[in-house]
């Protein structure tokens, strides 16, 4: 008997021990271990472990503290940073690069992209596919088609069909509910409006709760379009603003957009740039100019640099282009080199426009402008996601601080969409979108480029070593 209640002990024994362990919740997650973080919301955080399952952050707690994770990885001597955004691309611009983009993106630290120009018909089957539940892409928003002018810019003859006109207020209205109907995130409006339509336009993005993106219309100046958008690319036409005759070339431009002969969109456009940009810069007015960046201070300035001033570095200098290259498809990577070469043996370029937008850049930025971080991806010799890097070693060549940098490739992005509180630095309750790097950004912005993994939706995407 006694036997009997000794085994029954040890039988109440091993089934108290047997659901003590069941009850107890198994390791979830991933922990990225002893790291140290830096945003542009908290800094630096040195010796972190950040914890993260599914698409969520869960914790960014003190590296001694303890943790119950599925997976660890080791941080020790690493730096983790949110998830870059390339805030301005063209996902369809290039047929030939489009299927290739998301995976080029992620492995260079872009886990959003912003594409800001595309014919509906072919945007929206990619942004599907980037957006399907077991995509390996980064997150996309996009605008649809550019809104250009009757004498449309981007209308498919000698260049892609990205643009679309938009002659009266009233089309304008329409077209803007149907761009929401089909799901944009924002619009793009570009340089050929009239001023009747850009008021039209921002009337109907108001009311429908879209963001604006724009080129400053060449009928318009920086002054008077700046305040009524969220965002400029490219600095576009405000040097012809920054002048003390800026009027004058308002009154100029105003006569030439007549284009009684009807001159082609993209042709007129260039005329009108070659007219006014570099008689514009030339005749700088800082207390013009002062008065034109107050009115831009909450207007996000997306100045694609490595764009604008290319001629000042050159990609094709860097040890790692022919690398960079190599990503490409054959077609694609053959087209950028014979280009690279050409430049290579050409006469020295005039540096003029790229040292000037360097200049107003770093203006803008010591004024509080909102700078954001964004390539024009594919045009120019700009390869999708390298080129990133490119453009936030030229923002701090600008004057931005490496921390700013960095800001104007997560944060900024996440503002303008309204999705700070979930994306834009590393916090609990964030999405997991994260970059791991080899060395610190801050002491040399160019150590965004040393990626040891890419943390995209929640999931390390697998990428080839750089």
């Amino acid at each position: 008997m006694l036997i009997r209640k000794f085994q029954i002990a040890i039988t109440l024994s091993l089934c108290t021990l047997l659901l003590a362990a069941c009850s107890e919740p198994a390791a979830v997650g991933t922990a990225i271990r002893n790291v140290t973080v830096i945003d542009a919301v908290q800094g630096v955080r040195s010796a972190q472990t950040v914890m993260f399952d599914g698409d969520r952050i869960l914790a960014v707690q003190a590296a001694d503290l303890p943790i119950d994770a599925a997976t660890v990885i080791d941080g020790t001597g690493k730096y983790l940073i949110p998830g870059l955004w390339d805030f301005h691309v063209h996902l369809t611009y290039d047929s030939r690069l489009t299927p290739v983009m998301p995976a080029l993106f992620l492995r260079w630290g872009i886990t959003s992209v912003r594409d800001t120009g595309g014919l509906m018909g072919e945007i929206l089957p990619v942004v599907a596919a980037m957006r399907a539940t077991d995509s390996i892409a980064p997150r996309v928003f996009f605008a649809g088609p550019l809104l250009d002018g009757v004498d449309v810019v981007y209308d498919g003859d000698g260049r892609p069909e990205i643009g679309i006109a938009v002659p009266t207020a009233e089309t304008a209205a329409r077209i803007v509910s149907e761009l929401k109907d089909q799901g944009v995130d924002f619009i793009k409006i570009y340089e050929m409006v009239r001023p009747e339509v850009f008021d039209a336009l921002v009337a109907a993005a108001a009311a429908a709760g879209l963001p604006i993106d724009s080129h400053v219309p060449l009928a318009l100046r920086a002054r008077e379009a700046g305040p009524q958008v969220d965002s400029i690319e490219h600095l576009r036409n405000i040097e012809m603003d920054c002048t003390a005759n800026a009027a004058d070339l308002h009154a100029q431009r105003l006569q030439l957009l007549k284009n009684p002969e009807r001159i082609p969109g993209a042709d007129l456009r260039a005329a009108l740039h070659s007219l006014q940009r570099l008689p514009a810069v030339s005749a700088y007015d800082e207390t013009e100019c002062d008065a034109v960046i107050a009115a831009l201070s909450d207007t996000v300035m997306v100045p694609t640099l490595r764009l604008n001033s290319i001629n000042l570095a050159p990609p094709y200098e860097r040890v790692d282009w022919d690398a960079a290259l190599a990503q490409l498809p054959d077609a694609v990577r053959l087209e950028f080199k014979t280009e690279s070469d050409r430049r290579r043996s050409s006469a020295p370029a005039d540096v003029t426009y790229g040292e000037w937008s360097l200049f107003l850049t770093g203006r803008m930025q010591a004024a509080g402008v909102p700078i954001g971080a964004g390539t024009d991806t594919p045009i120019n010799l700009s390869i999708p996601g390298y080129s990133l890097h490119e453009e936030l070693e030229m923002l701090v060549r600008a004057g931005l601080t490496p921390l700013q940098a960095i800001e104007s490739a997560t944060l900024v992005p996440a503002i303008y969409f309204a999705k700070a509180a979930e994306m834009g630095s590393i916090e609990a309750g964030k999405l997991a979108d994260m970059v791991l790097l080899d060395a610190d950004p801050l002491a040399d912005i160019s150590n965004t480029r040393r990626i040891d993994l890419v943390i995209s939706k929640g999931r390390v995407a697998q990428i080839e070593p750089q």
